[in-house]
């Protein structure tokens, strides 16, 4: 037994009995679906988003370093070789880093956008599967309370990302670069993230103009309509970083998204709208039914529905707020409006 969750007969029997938990656990959204809170200015976030250092034994082989997260001090690699990242994996690839397992839940699938050649991770099931991969670091964001945080440590050091960092993707990846000790790669995606971000802000802003565009999605099941808004962990980086302009109802909602009836469509006021389904792909039954909805009467008087300006995405990276997937988000938008 080598690994960190092998150390006693008495830490694997611990993990058996407490598996059942790890499988009840908390439903938290997909794509690093984390606890969404206020903003904080971005100098004030930038100073908490590189984990506090508090001890460093010598830089060798097997060297570890004692980090501050959201659950407390974990005693990490220097250099870790074998990452889990739940619900990140987008940060490890925009790193150049792959990981030991990807996240995938039996209702949400995984993050397909990513094309990882990696094994599944079920989040859902047992924590052994997770300890049978011999992760040396296991680095989790706000979809990991403090009852999972427990449960991933019993398998390796656990990095929780501070609550403080969490809802801005730049602030992420920075955070995680520095747990993996590459903070110097991290400054340098991120410059390359930002250049591309203001080049294609400027070429939407002169297509699109004060043009207003709605984000709103499908949920096939119960037949409902979300209008996602502005502070959207998900897609709220079309207005904040890309300088879209919403549409009013958006710009007022003190919510992430809000369900939309019939009887309020018309109050859209949508140039453009975005659309895509809460799971799976476009060329299912299912959602080849839900975009029917878009045929209603009430919607064939919208602008946008008139002027043909419906645009259909792919959820996989519309629900999620992480680097890679925003910058696939942003190739989408200039492919639609940029003529």
């Amino acid at each position: 037994m080598t690994s960190w969750g092998r150390k006693c007969i008495g830490t694997v029997v611990l993990i058996v009995a407490m598996s059942a938990v790890v499988a009840c656990g908390n439903n938290k959204a997909a794509d690093g679906n984390a606890v969404q809170t206020g903003n904080k200015t971005e100098q004030a976030a930038a100073a908490s988003a590189a984990p506090a250092e508090t001890g460093k034994k010598p830089s060798s082989e097997g060297a570890t370093r004692t980090i501050a997260g959201e659950f407390g001090e974990v005693e990490i690699p220097v250099n870790p070789q074998r990452v889990a990242a739940i619900y990140l994996e987008d940060y490890l690839k925009a790193l150049g880093v792959t990981p030991v397992v990807q996240w995938y839940h039996p209702s949400w699938g995984k993050q397909d956008y990513l094309n990882l050649d990696v094994p599944e991770f079920d989040i859902s099931g047992s924590i052994e599967a997770l300890l049978d991969k011999n992760p040396d670091l296991i680095i989790a964001d706000g979809g990991v309370d403090a009852a999972k945080y427990e449960q991933y440590s019993l398998v390796a050091p656990t990095y929780r990302l501070p609550e403080s960092v969490l809802q801005d993707s730049r602030l992420i990846l920075t955070a995680v670069a520095d747990a993996l000790g590459i903070p110097e790669k991290g400054k340098a995606v991120l410059a390359e993230y930002d250049q591309k971000v203001a080049d294609g802000k400027a070429a939407l802003q002169q297509a699109l103009g004060q043009e207003k565009v709605a984000v709103i999605r499908l949920n096939v099941a119960d037949k409902t309509v979300a209008l996602f808004g502005v502070k959207n962990r998900f897609t709220g980086v079309l207005y904040n970083q890309f300088g879209l302009t919403p549409v009013p109802m958006a710009a007022e909602m003190t919510e992430f998204q809000s369900i939309i009836s019939e009887e309020v469509i018309p109050e859209l006021q949508a140039d453009h709208i975005i659309v895509f389904p809460d799971n799976g792909e476009w060329d299912t039954a299912a959602n080849q039914e839900a975009i029917r909805i878009l045929d209603g009467p009430l919607w064939k008087n919208l602008p946008a529905v008139k002027n043909g300006n419906i645009y259909r995405m792919e959820r996989s990276h519309w629900q999620s707020g992480a680097i890679t997937a925003n910058l696939m988000k942003l190739d989408d938008l200039l492919k639609a409006f940029v003529k």
